[in-house]
């Protein structure tokens, strides 16, 4: 490279400086967002605004596993024309997904392979405002679950509309919006456990989300992070009813006895009722149900964890060099 050559490259903005790169097919670049190996954000935003899409807006991962269909039935097709018969089929999903939601770029569709597809969905309330019952009535504990009870609705229905046309069993998973470019791989780490665990526990033909997982959801995620962020989410409503969570963890210290409960707070067995019939009113989980009160009381002690500072490693070195570290 000339000297010139080089102070050139320097000078250029990156967006400049792309077009003389190779791109990636589209589907590569989805591809490599979705495992958070794009590159840098300002080079792949310009990358994909040269391949129509705009990375600009919120977008949270839609995941749509037809492999029932796209797959196809045991026919004898063998080699490429099995090849070409489920790419085809694929190709249908995408179209009908993109039809869907009616404005063709905000609905971003990469085949995933095997019947699997990805979509990165606009997801900011203007983009969601057919689904949205009432307006600007949205909770929300942290930005990552914004706008989730409107995208449940939306995929509610776009499921529907893909069972009908397929005839065949579909299973879609929402991962949480996280901020940035780089959020997108966060966002489809999400709706991949959710796939996973949700075909596992509830089957298919349903729309599989973290907080919709139960019980199941904080056992079967592997990352301590998500579990704590699931927590808080699930019992936002009840952040400032210190009354209330101070209730629940005096009912599950007695073992979800009412009448041991009310007796240690000093309150009469309907005081105690109507607060728990509170949270099942405001949170959706009722404490008096086993299932439910088994997420209720994880979700107090993985939020108990959230709060806390980081342990120190339990094998640090000891102080006294002379004197060995104790082995756990």
């Amino acid at each position: 490279m000339s000297a010139r050559t080089e102070m050139t490259t320097r000078i250029l903005p990156p967006h400049h400086r792309l077009r003389d790169t190779p791109r990636r097919p589209k589907n590569r670049l989805i591809f490599d967002l979705l495992h958070g190996i794009a590159g840098p954000e300002d080079d792949v935003a310009e990358e994909a605004r040269f391949l129509g899409m705009d990375l600009s807006q919120p977008r949270a991962v839609i995941l749509v596993d037809a492999s029932d269909y796209a797959l196809g039935p045991a026919l004898p097709e063998n080699g490429a024309n099995r090849i070409a018969g489920v790419r085809s089929r694929t190709h249908e999903i995408i179209t009908a997904i993109v039809a869907f939601f009616m404005l063709p770029h905000e609905a971003i569709c990469a085949d995933l392979g095997d019947g699997v597809i990805a979509v990165l969905k606009a997801s900011n309330s203007r983009n969601l405002d057919a689904w949205v019952i009432e307006p600007n009535t949205e909770i929300s504990s942290t930005p990552s679950w914004a706008n989730l009870t409107a995208l449940k609705r939306a995929t509610n229905d776009l499921l529907s509309r893909l069972m009908v046309q397929t005839g065949e069993s579909i299973s879609i998973s929402i991962g949480r919006y996280h901020p940035g470019i780089a959020g997108i791989a966060s966002s489809f780490a999400d709706a991949r456990a959710a796939l996973l665990l949700g075909r596992r526990l509830h089957g298919p033909n349903r729309v599989h989300c973290l907080d919709d997982l139960g019980i199941g959801g904080f056992v079967g995620l592997d990352d301590e992070r998500t579990k704590i962020d699931l927590a808080y989410h699930l019992l936002s409503p009840l952040d400032h009813e210190k009354q209330v969570l101070e209730t629940l963890d005096v009912f599950f210290a007695a073992d979800c006895s009412s009448a041991l409960a009310s007796k240690r707070l000093g309150i009469h067995r309907n005081t105690l009722a109507y607060r728990l019939a509170k949270v099942a009113s405001v949170t959706g989980l009722d404490p008096r149900r086993f299932d439910d009160a088994v997420q209720i009381r994880l979700a107090l002690v993985l939020r108990g964890l959230g709060a806390q500072p980081p342990s120190p490693p339990l094998l640090a070195a000891s102080a006294d060099p002379a004197r060995p570290a104790k082995q756990i």
